[in-house]
């Protein structure tokens, strides 16, 4: 099917994207009331960044000439709900590449601050009170990752600095990867006891919604911390504020659920718990990253090239 004018929806003005192929037509719509355009027309749609389910899905059961639904995001889940309307044949595509650094940096970042009690000292600093005394260190620790995709293998990348004493990965089915064996989803039982810190970084789809649920969180050691960068749907909220109400276990949260995190709710003031507000891929390194993943899967798109990227084809 050629290309030629084939209607492209973007949440960036195309003026803003080095390096957009000719031959396209471009329309703007950054999640607004209003569409740029009549849905059906729209054969490449890119869904707006960080605007929520009901946004992204909110075109997709009128776009019946699209031919591919490109996400700015690591994860799919929130465009999952609207494919079944879709027509068959439409390549769903993720961001791979352009959230990794970030994301790890956070879950580095989380993980420190954790550790060294780092929220505790801001609040000391407020009271003018000096905390000294011994704290946990991330050295001679062992260290789960839990979701060993790309991002998985960039906070592996960024640990290596920090003289853990054993990084463990975990992926849906057991491997070999290029740094060790990547044990299976099933393995979790046995790893867990010896994780000091046990770092999610898996996608949100059947079978990780409320992976950490009592049984997981019970298994950790005591004295563990649980650092989530995946999706809040993959913890069990409830089963994580009765474990942490103990004590035993500490955790930092980027995602939680419910998300956002509603003024009251208990997560906020949970001992021993540490949230930021989703926002392990929205840095100054996002927007270079996302405009050239565009630039290059519109080129390829123009060209009638494979593109990158592709999670899966609707039937």
């Amino acid at each position: 099917m050629s290309t030629d004018a084939a209607e492209v929806w973007l949440p960036y003005a195309a003026d803003e994207i080095a390096g957009l192929p000719d031959g396209l037509t471009y329309r703007f719509w950054d999640g607004g009331p209003d569409f740029p355009g009549d849905p059906g027309d729209c054969a490449f749609y890119v869904v707006p960044y960080l605007k929520g389910p009901e946004v992204a899905v909110r075109p997709l059961a009128g776009m019946r000439s699209l031919r591919v639904v490109q996400t700015l995001s690591a994860g799919v889940d929130h465009v999952a709900p609207g494919l079944g309307s879709l027509p068959s044949g439409v390549r769903l595509c993720n961001a791979k590449g352009v959230h990794e650094a970030s994301t790890a940096e956070l879950a580095l970042a989380l993980t420190l601050a954790s550790l060294r009690d780092i929220p505790g000292f801001v609040r000391a600093q407020e009271r003018e009170e000096w905390l000294a005394g011994f704290y946990p260190a991330l050295a001679d620790r062992s260290v789960l990752i839990v979701g060993y995709g790309s991002i998985g293998s960039a906070i592996e990348d960024r640990l290596a600095a920090f003289e853990c004493a054993r990084v463990v990965r975990v992926a849906r089915s057991a491997r070999e990867g290029a740094r060790g064996a990547i044990h299976a989803l099933s393995d979790l039982p046995a790893l867990l006891p010896d994780a000091d810190v046990v770092i999610l970084s898996t996608p949100l789809t059947d079978g990780t919604r409320g992976l950490v649920d009592a049984g997981f969180l019970s298994r950790m050691k005591d004295g563990a911390l649980l650092v989530n960068v995946a999706r809040g749907a993959v913890v069990d909220t409830k089963a994580l504020l009765a474990e942490v109400g103990t004590g035993r276990i500490t955790a930092a949260l980027d995602v939680t659920d419910p998300e956002p995190l509603p003024a009251g709710h208990p997560l906020w003031h949970a001992p021993g718990v540490l949230v930021s507000p989703h926002v392990g891929g929205s840095t100054s390194a996002f927007e270079p990253r996302a405009k050239r993943l565009l630039s290059t899967q519109l080129t390829r798109f123009a060209g009638g090239e494979e593109l990158q990227n592709v999670v899966m084809t609707t039937e």
